[in-house]
């Protein structure tokens, strides 16, 4: 048995004592027309179909109780009786498929349920028991259908009637709320909203306080732009008000028995003081935030529950408004002091996990940023040697071979290139003859004893000689040997075979390979930072996985401009030997400097730009 099944139960046994034991036709019809109570409407409706279908030994009709979400019986017929549970399997299946059923119990007896549903909601459920035969049960849904407008008719009026009362309620409070928002300026607004507010609600007077922290200031009285602070009844308002904002609740004196709140000494004083019949002190409250307190005086009436929906319907649109009006006339001050106090209590108060994890992140972080760490300032850093040998032409030619190309490694007196060495080799024959020849002549002379001429003779072979032994030297010259054991910087004559050369064309370039400078081109922002002697690590582009140390040798005091930027020349000498290093690598290095807080490290720049921008547009 489900919860619908047990509340019919129940719901019918109480509802025995209103039930009417036994009922003629005429004394269903007169109560049916002389209804004014809904359960009494439906008893006698409820009666009459019982005598119209006939043969029916137990009935009932069932409503939808919104709040506990089961359908509770409105009418029994003729009694209710504790069996009436056995139409409970029947009204099940009714829910269930939302259309008429009929079950066979047996016995010559059909149980019938039919939904009541309008605009696709089902309101009601009328079950009945009757003795008879199928035929007959179809003889019933018709009964049902034809007289289920009188039922559903009483139900939706009662509907109506409510969303119409809704309707004039939320139509007053939008009403009284457009007061607030006529007037730019706060009190004006105030005092406009607490004047239409008496006016709708009939007092003789009305007053509006504000919290401010935990006090209660008075603000607007009806009737009066102005009015005295300190004067008794103003007191009397707002230690009423106090006492609504300490308990939270509203407070009530009257003539009535007290149905909304205990009675409070301060609300009786301020009777007492105004002379007025009722008096209500009312909280506008957003949430557990109470934003202002109303006190409102009645003269002829006391307050019933339709006053006390009204106000808190009005509370509930009103209270973010004003809230929000007063925020905005708050001064930086008092705004910075509420977002701190929101943010601590979003920290340190209940609740708002996110908030408390990303406190600790950030205080976390804090603390990372203030670790100081070794500062390094990065360039871009270029290998060379640290001795250069030029290899150039020794005398016009032309180029006749070129065995090398840059990053070849040559040992001393390695064959570089070679010039064309024909013309010198056939002048080189043309003096070697002369000198033959002088010589000969020489030695003629010497056999005639001719001084005068072995003296002119003599002169001739030394010419002769002196050219001979230059064009043999221009000849060795021309093999264009290594000067030491390095590698080949720069010099590719590889595509210029044949070509003419000019005496002291560089050549080649060679470097050595024992020995090496790194040279820094270090920004002109970070290079204050770099001092002589201090350690660094370079990374070459082809060497990622093998950094080497440095230390700083000497910082050039004249900057060069590359890509729109300056940059400084820093020279710097490896620490330990490096195989497969070569001249003209590239790569990054990092020169240690003094320790700065990570927060500095990753910040500096930025900061250096806003002071450089700053100090620009200073007058």
């Amino acid at each position: 048995m489900n919860a619908n099944t047990e509340f019919l139960e129940r719901e019918a046994l109480a509802s025995a004592s209103v039930a009417p034991s036994a009922t003629t036709p005429s004394g269903n019809w007169d109560r049916f027309v002389a209804a004014t109570d809904g359960q009494v409407f439906a008893n006698a409706w409820l009666g009459l179909l019982a005598e119209r279908i006939g043969h029916v030994q137990a009935a009932v009709v069932l409503l939808e109780n919104a709040a506990e979400k089961v359908f509770a019986p409105l009418a029994v017929w003729p009694t209710a009786m504790p069996d009436m549970e056995r139409l409970g399997k029947v009204i099940e299946r009714v829910l269930a498929d939302r259309r008429g059923t009929v079950l066979d119990a047996g016995a010559g007896l059909q149980r019938i349920a039919y939904p009541l549903i309008h605009e696709e909601r089902l309101l009601a459920v009328v079950a009945l028991e009757l003795r008879g035969s199928a035929r007959d049960a179809s003889g019933a849904f018709k009964e049902i259908h034809w007289a289920s407008g009188w039922l559903l008719n009483l139900i939706t009026s009662g509907d109506k009637a409510q969303a119409v009362l809704t309707r004039d309620r939320l139509s007053s409070v939008l009403d009284n709320l457009a007061v607030l928002l006529r007037h730019e300026d706060l009190q004006h607004a105030l005092f406009e909203s607490i004047n239409s507010l008496r006016a709708h609600l009939g007092c003789s007077r009305a007053s509006l306080g504000l919290v401010k922290g935990f006090q209660v200031k008075l603000k607007a009285v009806s009737d009066a732009a102005e009015f005295d602070r300190h004067a008794p009844m103003s007191k009397a308002y707002e230690e009423a008000m106090a006492d609504a904002l300490d308990l939270g609740y509203a407070l009530r004196a009257d003539s009535e028995v007290d149905g909304l709140a205990p009675k409070s000494a301060s609300v009786r004083h301020v009777q007492e003081t105004s002379g007025a019949t009722s008096v209500l002190v009312y909280p506008l409250k957003a949430g557990v935030l109470t934003v202002a307190v109303l006190v409102l005086e009645r003269m002829d009436r006391n307050w019933n529950d339709a006053d006390l929906v009204w106000l808190e319907a009005f509370s509930g649109l009103s209270t973010p408004l004003i809230d929000q009006r007063v925020r905005s006339e708050e001064g930086v001050l008092r705004r910075a002091q509420r977002l701190v106090k929101r943010i601590f209590g979003r920290i340190f108060g209940p609740d708002h996990l996110v908030w408390k994890l990303g406190s600790v992140a950030l205080l976390l972080l804090a603390l990372v940023m203030a670790i100081p760490v070794q500062y390094r300032v990065s360039a871009r850093t270029v290998i060379e040697g640290e001795v250069h040998r030029v290899v150039s032409a020794p005398f016009d030619g032309f180029l006749l071979e070129a065995g090398v190309r840059p990053g070849d490694t040559v040992t001393k007196n390695d064959v570089m290139a070679r010039l064309d060495d024909r013309d010198l080799r056939m002048e080189a024959s043309k003096w070697a003859s002369e000198y033959d020849q002088h010589t000969n002549r020489l030695l003629e002379a010497m056999v005639k004893h001719d001084q005068p001429a072995v003296a002119q003779i003599e002169s001739q072979v030394a010419q002769s000689k002196a050219q001979l032994d230059l064009v043999q030297q221009k000849l060795a010259r021309s093999v264009l040997r290594a000067p030491f054991d390095g590698v080949v910087v720069s010099g590719d004559l590889s595509q210029q075979l044949g070509a003419s050369v000019e005496v002291g064309k560089r050549l080649f370039e060679v470097a050595p390979l024992d020995s090496y400078r790194v040279i820094l081109q270090v920004d002109e922002r970070d290079v204050r930072f770099v001092q002589l002697g201090q350690p660094g690590t370079i990374v070459m582009t082809g060497l990622a996985g093998d950094p080497m140390d440095f230390k700083v040798n000497a910082i050039t005091p004249v900057a060069t401009a590359e890509d729109g930027r300056n940059f400084f020349r820093v020279e710097a000498s490896l620490a330990g030997d490096m195989p497969r290093l070569r001249p003209g690598m590239e790569g990054v290095g990092k020169v240690q400097t003094e320790k700065r807080s990570l927060w500095w490290v990753l910040t500096h720049e930025l900061t250096d730009w806003l002071r450089l921008g700053l100090w620009r547009w200073m007058p």
